[in-house]
């Protein structure tokens, strides 16, 4: 009994695995080649056509070999495995923030909103004092990599939003008051770094993500829809 055994586990170990490219792919796998192609198409390495024809043939593949076919020739496949960069460092860089700021968001007694499609300055001051200020960075354009806040609330509220895929950072505290900043890390070495600096005097700073914002293009979103409609089509 203990010979069969022992042939048994000696079989199950000689025999051939499959392989990566045997594996059935997943939606995520999908979803990885589709980002791949759609940068390939944004820098002009692919025809519209192509795009379009090779999309196709991601929706409808079955393995990761598959998959792997249409992007073998595509420069973004072979740096996908790439070791991780390090994370954002605590403090902007030496000379990277200028001394006085671009933009003054000021609450007395009141509100101040800065939201949606704007363009986000190196270095933005936020002052509340028995009012509320709302910072939403989920839409903004990122002109600068490095982008500082400086929050001070006296009996006031300041408000921080920021896109997913973006580093966040915090320096600050509170005097009777709450600072409180969700730390991020971006997958993305080039991904713009936000600090948020300040006080809360018997008041509240708080800066977080904001769940389904990222920074994305003009282009980017324009496509998402393309692939979005032509994955409509090919369900039917």
């Amino acid at each position: 009994m203990f010979l069969y055994a022992a042939a048994v586990d000696l079989q199950k170990q000689t025999e051939p695995r499959a392989s990566v490219a045997e594996l059935r792919a997943s939606d995520a796998d999908r979803d990885r080649v589709a980002d791949i192609l759609r940068e390939a198409l944004a820098e002009g390495r692919l025809t519209t056509e192509e795009h379009a024809e090779r999309v196709e043939g991601v929706l409808a593949a079955k393995t990761v070999g598959e998959l792997d076919v249409f992007i073998r020739d595509l420069p973004a496949a072979h740096q996908r495995h790439a070791p991780p960069h390090a994370p954002a460092p605590g403090r902007p860089s030496a000379g990277a923030i200028p001394a006085d700021p671009d933009d003054n968001l000021v609450a007395i007694f009141s509100s101040s909103v800065r939201k949606g499609r704007w363009r986000a300055g190196r270095r933005i001051h936020a002052y509340a004092v028995f009012g509320s200020v709302e910072i939403d960075l989920s839409e903004a354009l990122f002109e600068y990599q490095q982008v500082v806040i400086k929050a001070y609330s006296v009996f006031g509220n300041v408000e921080v939003r920021v896109p997913e895929n973006v580093s966040l950072r915090g320096t600050g505290g509170g005097v009777l008051g709450n600072f409180e900043v969700d730390t991020l890390d971006s997958p993305e070495p080039d991904a713009p770094v936000v600090y948020v600096d300040g006080w809360a005097v018997l008041g509240n700073i708080e800066a977080r993500p904001k769940r389904g914002r990222l920074v994305a293009d003009i282009l980017d979103r324009v496509q998402r829809k393309v692939d979005k409609s032509l994955r409509k089509h090919l369900d039917r």
